[in-house]
């Protein structure tokens, strides 16, 4: 080192735009539960999280695809499943503490609306499953390939339908809301599903 050029004083905290990018998810997560899609606007989450819009849109074409990343952002705080060496203790693993964060706020209107304009727009319908949908299928995808690399599964298993076995009746009571989220209801649609996905139990050996 040249003893005649002043040392480099290190940086402390997080880079100033990875702050300002937090702000900015945190902002839109808490206006989308409180107020809903339709009345967030670009304007109130710059307004919220005391950045320009301009700063918003270096990072989103818009606010759907904003409240997208959001509420993934909100859920990243779901500790990540443990290996219990066991499909039916990995999948509880998985679902329990994200169903446990997803029923204890309004996210099913939210999730409604971000589903309705997927329907209309194309574009952000793929954006959607991208950044939303597929980070979570992913996780159980590689539960599953475990299950079958342990033989506790067939390697013919059906995973795609799987995962919609699973995540389909949990989305079903947060957008319906007819009937509460629980660990018991996890715990029986995780149940119910293996049943029909394990191999079957040899029959039992006859009494002497």
């Amino acid at each position: 080192m040249n003893p005649d050029q002043p040392e480099a004083v290190p940086q402390r905290g997080r880079p100033r735009s990875e702050k300002a990018r937090e702000a900015i998810l945190d902002a839109a997560a808490e206006l989308l539960l409180e107020r809903g899609l339709s009345a967030v606007s670009m304007d109130t989450v710059a307004a919220r999280a005391g950045v320009s819009k301009a700063t918003i849109y270096r990072w989103w074409p818009n606010k759907e695809t904003l409240a997208a990343d959001a509420l993934y952002h909100e859920w990243a705080d779901v500790p990540p499943a443990r290996d219990t060496r066991s499909l039916r203790g990995d999948l509880r693993s998985l679902l329990r503490p994200w169903v446990r964060l997803a029923d204890r706020r309004p996210y099913g209107r939210v999730i409604a609306a971000l589903l309705t304009q997927a329907q209309t727009d194309t574009q952000f319908a793929e954006e959607y499953r991208t950044r939303f949908v597929e980070p979570r299928r992913e996780q159980a995808r590689a539960i599953f390939q475990r299950a079958i690399e342990r033989g506790e599964i067939s390697e013919d298993t059906k995973i795609e339908v799987v995962l919609d076995l699973l995540y389909g009746p949990v989305y079903h009571r947060l957008l319906h809301g007819h009937a509460p989220l629980s660990d018991r209801f996890v715990c029986d649609v995780i149940d119910a599903v293996l049943d029909g996905v394990a191999p079957p139990r040899p029959p039992a050996a006859p009494a002497d």
